[in-house]
């Protein structure tokens, strides 16, 4: 087991109370043994410090980090990566459950791929409810939950500007040499997958692993259930990083098929900054399209 690869699973926790342990208890009880933990709780005003704390009595290898104030996830997940030691980095939301395979599959996947410049392996997710109660899987399934249609793999930069297949970032690990490149998440940001996703795959390749690997748990105050809020400030400040992220996509595309893609998710930004009443926001695209068109 010595020989094989270090995974670093970074699980960042903020108001987990209910789900922290349980998702603790799912990295220590993977089948894949070589595994560092890094807990990182962002301020909780719960009592989700005092169990971290707690169960690391039983677990005191596990690094913690135990924020002062709340920084949100890019900054706690960059605090918490330059203590990782691990050539794979996972991260995992509190709320959330890796199945006992999950990591297995994953480094199996690297160590046996034949893609070259690999920086992420993802799979399929099963949604669950607050009460662990089935809701669907992230991308839809057959009888042998297998992928009906299978998302991209290899060089799937365009794809992911036009959202022409989506990436299900609980399900991915990363090459930490992949992330230390690109700095980490980007900090400006309200949330890191979308920026991530665009910047590793402009100049390295992912690959899907066809396995339910996950359990993504939904509750009201997710993500995805954000976006279309009116009037709400935490909604206004996702779908801005979500512009930011646009930006720097503008800047990194070489192509005018590159810009055609893009101009797909842009006017999908724009009809939900049109939908929640972000006028300004919705103004400030403008340009944006103009410059993908012409230029």
């Amino acid at each position: 087991m010595h020989n094989l690869p270090l995974v670093t699973v970074i699980c960042l926790c903020y108001n987990h109370e209910k789900f922290v342990i349980e998702a603790l208890n799912c990295i220590v009880n993977q089948t894949y043994k070589s595994i560092e933990i890094i807990v990182a709780d962002d301020f909780s005003n719960d009592s989700s410090a005092k169990k971290i704390k707690e169960w690391q009595k039983n677990y005191s290898q596990a690094k913690l980090v135990i924020n002062e104030s709340n920084l949100g996830n890019t900054k706690t997940f960059n605090k918490a990566l330059k203590l990782a030691n691990g050539d794979f980095i996972i991260d995992l939301a509190a709320d959330d459950v890796l199945l006992p395979n999950c990591v297995e599959k994953q480094i199996n996947t690297f160590l046996n791929s034949k893609m070259d410049r690999l920086a992420i392996v993802y799979g399929n997710a099963e949604i669950i409810s607050e009460n662990n109660s089935h809701l669907n899987y992230y991308y839809k399934v057959d009888t042998d939950k297998k992928a009906i249609v299978k998302p991209a793999s290899g060089d799937i930069y365009k794809a992911i500007l036009s959202q022409s297949s989506m990436i299900c970032s609980i399900s991915s690990m990363m090459k930490k040499e992949v992330l230390i490149e690109l700095n980490g998440y980007d900090e400006n940001l309200s949330y890191e997958d979308l920026d991530i996703w665009i910047r590793a795959s402009r100049n390295y390749n992912f690959e899907f692993i066809d396995a339910i690997l996950v359990q993504k748990r939904e509750l009201a105050n997710s993500l995805g259930n954000m976006f279309y809020k009116r009037f709400n400030s935490r909604t206004k400040k996702i779908n801005r990083s979500t512009y930011l992220v646009i930006k720097k996509a503008i800047a990194l595309n070489q192509t005018k098929e590159e810009n055609k893609a893009l101009l797909k998710r842009l006017h999908f930004e724009m009809e939900k900054a049109y939908r929640t009443l972000d006028i300004s926001l919705f103004i400030k695209y403008i340009p944006l399209e103009l410059k993908l068109r012409f230029e």
